[in-house]
């Protein structure tokens, strides 16, 4: 599957620019985070992994991590992308553990992009580039901001990584930078 090709697919199920654009930034952050972690080989599949992660939330918020892999197979894509796709609900729609190292980072960047998204969002200049890690921080820790985006997911996907948190936060606070423009 070709990055148009997973474009395609997404916008099939998901019209709202919010659901296209979080689809974007998650799909690009992977991309970074391929490259990165050695995986550049890779890092057009987890890109389209990142881009197509949230397939059926906007349709079938019931079903969300079920029905794209009732969707994903009826098309025939790879098994490898329909089980990272659906294990990114670990623990809130979906029993299946994230295990390969892009399944743990897409579970723990998800809600992250999120949470920098609504922080830049508050900044003068709508923007990640001059958010540093410490203002992020802050963010995190208050729990009324961005209350949607689970700060206990992210906590345990940097744990399911192996990571301290500020790992975390820094690394994907910097994958959100690099591509802030090509998400816009």
């Amino acid at each position: 599957m070709t990055k148009q090709e997973a474009w395609a697919l997404l916008t099939e199920y998901n019209h709202e620019e919010f659901h296209q654009h979080h689809a974007k930034t998650v799909g690009a952050v992977m991309r970074w985070y391929a490259e990165k972690l050695g995986y550049g080989g890779e890092a057009d599949f987890w890109e389209i992994v990142g881009i197509l992660h949230d397939l059926d939330f906007e349709m079938y918020p019931e079903q969300h991590c079920k029905k794209e892999v009732e969707i994903m197979r009826g098309r025939g894509l790879d098994e490898r992308l329909i089980r990272a796709a659906a294990c990114h609900g670990w623990g809130l729609c979906t029993d299946l553990k994230p295990e390969h190292e892009m399944e743990k980072v897409l579970f723990a960047a998800d809600e992250l992009t999120g949470l920098i998204g609504a922080a830049a969002l508050m900044r003068p200049s709508r923007s990640v580039q001059d958010m540093e890690l410490k203002s992020l921080k802050k963010k995190f820790k208050d729990k009324k901001f961005a209350a949607g985006c689970s700060r206990e997911v992210i906590a345990q996907g940097a744990e399911l990584l192996g990571w301290d948190l500020d790992r975390l936060l820094g690394d994907t606070l910097e994958a959100m930078k690099a591509c802030e423009e090509d998400c816009g």
